[in-house]
């Protein structure tokens, strides 16, 4: 929120109209051009070069990376060739007029160095081609060199994969390009090392069919989806979502006017119900779920909560019963695991809440492996009637795009089998549909009749709590996001401090002086 108004800044990656390019490349007029192109260039494989005439475009840097590949493996000498288009761009400018005499006389050096009678290194076209001539460039090319110094998106990456019917071809792409981020299965460079890009056109021109079909067929799969289509319908959304409407959707802060009258409240109940969630509401989040170990403060804080005579303290998390058993199965507390699935009333033993079914957990686990292989720092994590896809330890807008692939997938395969796919914080998990928090929330409201009743959490499945409390709950989401809660906190440190002021019974000394000066999430004392 600014200003009273709703804005929203996030990464919105263009797509091509896939089908146009991938069918134009099978199309009698452009397999004609293929062939008149290909004719003069005999049997020497191609590495293609489009752009538009730009400084930005590295256009110089490919060209000094394909000499020193000629330099260092001179066994391409003779059998490559380096296709090279440059649409006019800006003519006049003084600026663009010197790059372009510099890539010119840089072409004729190196086809004077290495060329032959029979064999030029690099073939130059300077101009504008009609679109079946740029596809058929697209499609005879065994390498697009695609080697921005800064870019937005650059859709020839895009538009090269989707020509390649057959699905052989190597992308080399820039790292500095937006379209880096969703074409992750091309071979990415630093585009200033021109020895850089001549071992990764030594790697492209090296690889084996298999592995390039692999690679492009991700590749595609990702292009297919993400269309140009897709990408106006979800800006437009997006632009829909934020509308002035949707304001009241967020949750005013806990105020210091807000805390008196809870702390107040809780102070002269005599049945309360705490329902509390654990990772991001609690602890923070770590890196792996395992790093957030609840400190001895925590312990302490839950367990003098605990041992009210007056409270009943509910930890509902996600996590899988034997984590919550290790950590907090000496404290006199009720527990609910993955998500409600499992719940244990304090001096009871564990019960599942209605009969579930893990069976196609084996169906989903090779999507989920197809999206970690390739996705460094994200792993699965298997529980018993529950997959969680993590991403925490990966590159945020990589991570985001692959989740965001990854559910489409999953909600796709999963149409007919009765479980949800949800995306958590840095997560994407499946899991058994009919169960989540409310429900098991539900059997605390009932079993325990209270005048007092708080639930504190900070994501999607703790919604499932707030819509089933009655109207006069203290419902806390950690973090100022459209929620169904009453109030919002700012994070765990600020949710700690709350818990620890009704725990230790100091209440009334610690606010009736400060109510007017000390919000919640104060540093001090």
């Amino acid at each position: 929120m600014l200003d009273r108004r709703t804005v929203k800044v996030a990464a919105y990656p263009m797509g091509i109209d896939f089908h146009k390019f991938h069918e134009a490349a099978r199309s009698a007029e452009v397999l004609k051009e293929i062939a008149k192109f290909k004719e003069p260039l005999g049997d020497t494989k191609i590495i293609l070069s489009v752009d538009r005439q730009d400084y930005s475009k590295g256009i110089i840097h490919r060209l000094q990376g394909f000499e020193t590949l000629l330099e260092k493996h001179p066994h391409w000498r003779g059998k490559v060739t380096f296709l090279m288009l440059v649409v006019p761009s800006r003519i006049g400018i003084q600026d663009y007029e010197g790059t372009k005499n510099h890539l010119e006389e840089l072409v004729g050096r190196i086809n004077g160095k290495f060329g032959a009678i029979n064999w030029s290194p690099i073939v130059y076209q300077y101009r504008s081609v009609p679109f079946e001539t740029l596809v058929a460039f697209y499609a005879m090319g065994d390498v697009a060199l695609v080697t921005p110094l800064r870019d937005g998106m650059n859709l020839v990456a895009k538009e090269y994969i989707a020509c390649r019917t057959d699905k052989t071809g190597v992308l080399i792409l820039s790292e500095m390009a937006g379209s880096a981020k969703e074409l992750t299965d091309a071979i990415m460079i630093n585009p200033n090392h021109r020895e850089e890009i001549a071992e990764a056109l030594e790697q492209a021109l090296a690889m084996p069919r298999h592995e390039q079909i692999e690679r492009n067929r991700f590749m595609q799969t990702k292009l297919r989806r993400h269309t140009v289509g897709r990408w106006a319908t979800t800006f437009l959304e997006e632009i829909v979502a934020t509308e002035p409407s949707l304001e009241g959707a967020y949750a005013k802060p806990l105020d210091p006017a807000s805390q008196t009258g809870l702390i107040q409240h809780y102070d002269r109940s005599l049945n309360r119900l705490l329902m509390l969630d654990y990772d991001g509401t609690l602890v923070p989040f770590a890196s792996h779920p395992q790093l957030a170990k609840p400190s001895r403060q925590l312990l302490n804080c839950l367990h003098r909560l605990g041992a009210n005579p007056r409270n009943e303290l509910v930890l509902l998390s996600g996590r899988d019963k034997a984590t919550l058993e290790n950590w907090f199965g000496a404290l006199p507390i009720g527990l609910a695991a993955e998500h409600g699935a499992w719940i244990k009333e304090h001096q009871q033993s564990w019960q599942i809440i209605k009969p579930l079914r893990a069976d196609w957990k084996t169906t989903l686990f090779p999507i989920l492996q197809s999206y970690t292989d390739p996705v460094p720092g994200s792993w699965i994590e298997e529980k018993e009637f529950s997959v969680v896809w993590h991403y925490r330890g990966v590159d945020e807008e990589r991570g985001m795009l692959a989740a965001r692939e990854l559910a489409d997938d999953l909600i796709a395969l999963t149409a007919n089998i009765d479980v949800q796919v949800l995306q958590g914080d840095k997560t994407v998990e499946v899991r058994n549909a009919g169960v989540h928090k409310g429900l098991a929330s539900q059997i605390w409201l009932l079993k325990h009749p209270c005048d007092f009743i708080l639930a504190i959490g900070d994501d999607l499945t703790d919604e499932d709590i707030f819509t089933v409390l009655p109207g006069r709950a203290y419902s806390i989401r950690v973090g100022n996001r459209p929620t169904h809660a009453r109030f919002h906190l700012r994070g765990p440190d600020d949710v700690l401090q709350l818990i620890e002021t009704l725990s230790a019974g100091e209440y009334v000394e610690k606010f009736s002086a400060r109510t007017s000066t000390w919000p919640l999430h104060d540093s001090r004392p």
